[in-house]
């Protein structure tokens, strides 16, 4: 693993192909799904360049990747922009590498209005480990998809997953009433708060306190903090609980360091949870159904595209106009004809 600075043209011409009974294609991301399994970081930076541009060699790189995932634990990062996500990502980066675990971090930035890249703004607060070779950083940008996170996230998770980290740690852009996709990701959601960013009651609001396992509550140093955490209790305390795990409240100031500990002791107790109860199994198997649904769902779009200006569509939608039949119908023939 080794820091942010990724080279795609780097990775495309050292990704020459070996064998004789493979295309060039297949010895290609063959050679890039080894290369990557052991950690070398152009390798991976060009699988994740592979997942977000959409390539159609994505299938033989999940192929080649799934047997060597399920390892690095998973841990979703949100909250409201300005509590402090981006440092808190940092600090826990430094606490993980303290217990020399190999550490991935996904930063999904707000895309930029004039490249549709992301704004790095997250790298930007991670140079303290950007020479370190057991963390890998990359930064996502969202291109405008709700739920706080990429759509390519899922898939760019395997490919770190894969690589060797121990931990991956996914920082949203931010939170609000349609952003929680965080929770269907990780095997735990750290939700941040802090004094001064609006109450409990707001961030209920929100839907923010319905999917945390973990709540910091950043920036404890400054005055208020522990209003934060009696208006959090109180929320918390209004919603059932189910199961085991009441979700702990951890103060902390992540630009000294005060807290992390604690709270990485929070997200290994809650992983310890889920292994002995087979939570983490069920989790994962929701994850895996919702992205099986997700390439399903994107398969059929695109055959319907293909169908756009299509006869029968044609045809289809003139009778629906028509009052001849009506659209559940002519529905049910377009997919019948699939």
């Amino acid at each position: 693993m080794t820091h942010p600075a990724e080279s795609g043209a780097a990775a495309e011409s050292a990704s020459r192909g070996v064998g004789r009974r493979t295309s060039p294609r297949q010895r290609d991301i063959a050679e890039l799904a080894e290369r990557a399994q052991h950690g070398e970081p152009r390798a991976v930076a060009r699988l994740i360049s592979l997942v977000e541009d959409a390539s159609p060699l994505l299938r033989e790189v999940a192929e080649r990747l799934t047997p060597h995932t399920g390892n690095a634990q998973i841990v979703g990062i949100t909250g409201s922009p300005g509590v402090g996500k981006s440092t808190v990502t940092a600090a826990l980066v430094g606490a993980l590498r303290g217990q020399a675990k190999r550490v991935g971090v996904l930063a999904v930035d707000p895309s930029s209005p004039f490249s549709g890249g992301a704004l790095l703004g997250d790298r930007v607060r991670m140079q303290d480990h950007a020479t370190d070779l057991g963390v890998y950083i990359r930064s996502m940008a969202s291109r405008g998809h709700l739920g706080g996170l990429s759509w390519a996230t899922p898939q760019a998770l395997r490919v770190l997953d894969a690589a060797g980290c121990d931990v991956v740690l996914i920082e949203t852009v931010g939170v609000g009433q349609s952003e929680v996709d965080i929770a269907g990701l990780a095997d735990t959601t750290l939700v941040l708060l802090a004094p001064g960013m609006g109450d409990g009651i707001q961030a209920a609001k929100a839907g923010i306190l319905e999917v945390g396992d973990v709540y910091v509550v950043n920036k404890a140093d400054r005055g208020g903090a522990d209003q934060v955490v009696r208006d959090l209790r109180s929320v918390l305390s209004l919603g059932a609980t189910t199961g085991t795990w009441r979700p702990p409240i951890v103060k902390a100031v992540a630009q000294t360091g005060q807290g992390v500990e604690d709270v990485v002791a929070a997200m290994d107790k809650h992983r310890d949870m889920l292994q002995s109860t087979g939570g983490l199994t069920a989790r994962r198997e929701r994850r895996a159904r919702d992205e099986i649904e997700a390439i399903a769902l994107t398969l059929l779009r695109s055959r319907f595209a293909d169908l756009h200006g299509h006869a029968d569509l044609d045809a289809l939608a003139a009778d629906v106009a028509a009052g001849r039949q009506d659209p559940y119908t002519a529905s049910d023939r377009l997919v019948a004809a699939l």
